[in-house]
């Protein structure tokens, strides 16, 4: 049997100029390519040209992975593609998931079935997070957690207990999948944690469709903040305790000024090293 590379792709936050020119190789070395509808638009249109395209609406990430394994056992090179970062809420997990399930992930010394596992290559891409940061500033220069909201894979009790654990211990957050038609309210009762850990003036930012044409960034002090503004499409970043604002960008001190005087000297009193 002949077993084809599969790949599982990274696209970065949308634009094609943030697509990595290792993740452009990827899919332009494929015959096929696998991803939800809105991210498989997401490809450049000369990339996908000429090639096979399976493309899924949501719910559907078992099938639409299921097929990219079948395409690359049938012999065709296959990427299956995600925005920002395959290995970050995105489906490289899933991929190995299923080839263990499928019998894939072991040698198969008796059928001559070489180990499709060391076949798959995951590569990666700029995560949303990453993008959203860059957008608002340097929010995320001290220790951050993520946490998403979605509770169609992960219980709302065990978020809720992710949320207070990180936001008690003054990490920054940043929140995926923030809020939907469904689950309307998760956002307020993240930032209701978020209240009985911060003080009201904490700045919260909100990038939307990043990268994209109708991108919006904004920085929210969190009392003000209006989560009807946010949806699917939106990253929204809670600052820690001295997170701030330097002109109109949100910054998290990673705490070299507290080190080090401003002529490069150490403050007096500080502990060397």
């Amino acid at each position: 049997m002949t077993i084809a590379p599969l790949r599982v792709v990274g696209l970065g936050p949308g634009d094609a100029a943030l697509l990595t020119p290792q993740a452009r190789a990827a899919i332009a070395g494929s015959q096929c390519i696998v991803g939800y509808t809105l991210y498989v638009d997401m490809v450049p249109e000369d990339l996908r040209h000429g090639r096979e395209v399976l493309a899924t609406g949501m719910m559907a990430e078992v099938e639409r992975c299921n097929a990219a394994i079948d395409a690359a056992l049938a012999g065709r090179a296959t990427c299956v593609v995600c925005s920002g970062d395959p290995g970050v809420y995105a489906m490289a997990g899933l991929v190995f998931e299923l080839l263990a399930q499928r019998g894939l992930s072991q040698r198969a010394e008796l059928t001559g079935l070489a180990e499709l596992a060391d076949t798959v290559e995951v590569v990666p891409g700029v995560p949303a997070l990453c993008g959203a940061a860059a957008l608002l500033g340097a929010p995320l220069m001290h220790d951050f957690a993520s946490v998403s909201l979605s509770d169609l894979l992960t219980p709302w009790p065990v978020i809720e207990r992710r949320l207070e654990a990180a936001l008690g211990a003054d990490f920054v957050v940043v929140i995926y999948n923030p809020r939907s038609r469904r689950r309307a309210d998760h956002l307020e009762k993240a930032l209701a944690i978020a209240a009985r850990h911060r003080g009201p003036e904490t700045p919260v930012g909100l990038v939307r469709q990043a990268y994209r044409p109708d991108q919006q960034v904004s920085v929210t002090p969190l009392a003000a903040f209006d989560p009807a503004t946010v949806d699917m499409l939106s990253i929204v970043i809670i600052g820690n305790g001295a997170t701030g604002m330097v002109g109109n960008r949100m910054v998290t001190p990673r705490g070299y000024l507290d080190k080090y005087a401003p002529d490069g000297a150490r403050r007096k009193g500080a502990a060397e090293k």
